[in-house]
């Protein structure tokens, strides 16, 4: 054979096994970026999967509810929108519940509805711990005050002023001032039945809920004396050197082998001398 003829079929072979590598390694990357773009939708569809649906936008938006949630915010806009401005009376101590039912019959009887809208004696839930013993107690918030929303004029002004049990306007005697609405509302918001406030960011249902926090009024001091009157010191008095209200416990010095020694205790396993 001819080393020309030689020549030209070498170069054909070697092109054909070149066009046959190329062929390959298209082929391979054909096939893995087939396989990226599975992979691809896979991650897609996964992503998809994660979105809210319409079930469940509810419970999505109960979640960014619970954020904000405010259980006085309706009655600040009920409070807002009545009609009147809100006035203080002295009242003689102990009888704000009666000076308030006798206002209420008054305006009744002297046809002052126009005028006199609404009475309140603001209340407030405490807890007392007497003698180691825990009591719930409702009680009047301000002794010796009682609200009244009303349009002041002569009239609704004398129908208050000489209702019996009251003593007078708060300010003025004759022209008092009424209160701005954040005092009208700060006193008045104790009205408000807050039974279980949604935890902050509690979105799943059946989360729990915070309970309404009542205000402890704690029936003993720093310093003071007492009586263990269980566990390993009972019978033993001690001193009381530190009040733990949040956790209901007090830590009391008692002396042993003439040394004091800091013992902590609830409150319901002391009593006073």
């Amino acid at each position: 054979m001819p080393e020309s003829e030689f020549e030209a079929e070498l170069e054909a072979a070697l092109d054909a096994a070149q066009r046959s590598e190329e062929e390959a390694e298209a082929e391979a990357a054909e096939e893995l970026t087939e396989e990226l773009v599975d992979e691809a939708k896979e991650e897609s569809t996964d992503d998809v999967t994660d979105v809210p649906t319409e079930e469940s936008a509810p419970e999505v938006a109960e979640a960014s509810g619970d954020d904000e949630f405010d259980p006085y915010a309706e009655f600040r806009a009920e409070l807002k929108a009545k009609p009147g401005k809100w006035y203080v009376i002295h009242s003689y101590a102990g009888f704000e519940k009666r000076v308030k039912s006798n206002i209420e019959n008054r305006r009744v009887s002297m046809g002052m509805e126009d005028y006199v809208f609404e009475v309140q004696v603001p209340m407030e839930d405490v807890v007392e711990i007497k003698n180691g013993q825990r009591k719930l107690v409702n009680r009047v918030r301000i002794p010796g005050y009682v609200l009244v929303r009303m349009d002041l004029n002569e009239d609704s002004w004398s129908v208050v002023r000489h209702t019996p049990g009251v003593t007078g306007f708060v300010g003025n005697a004759h022209n008092p001032t009424p209160l701005r609405f954040e005092e009208a509302f700060s006193m008045l918001q104790s009205l408000v039945q807050v039974v279980d406030a949604p935890v902050k960011g509690g979105a799943v249902k059946g989360g729990k809920a915070a309970a309404r926090v009542i205000p402890q009024e704690i029936d003993f001091e720093i310093g003071e004396t007492i009586t263990i009157k269980e566990g390993s010191f009972a019978g033993l008095p001690g001193s009381i050197s530190e009040i733990k209200p949040e956790s209901g416990k007090l830590t009391v010095l008692v002396s042993l082998f003439e040394r004091e020694t800091p013992v902590e205790l609830s409150f319901d396993q002391v009593t006073k001398l």
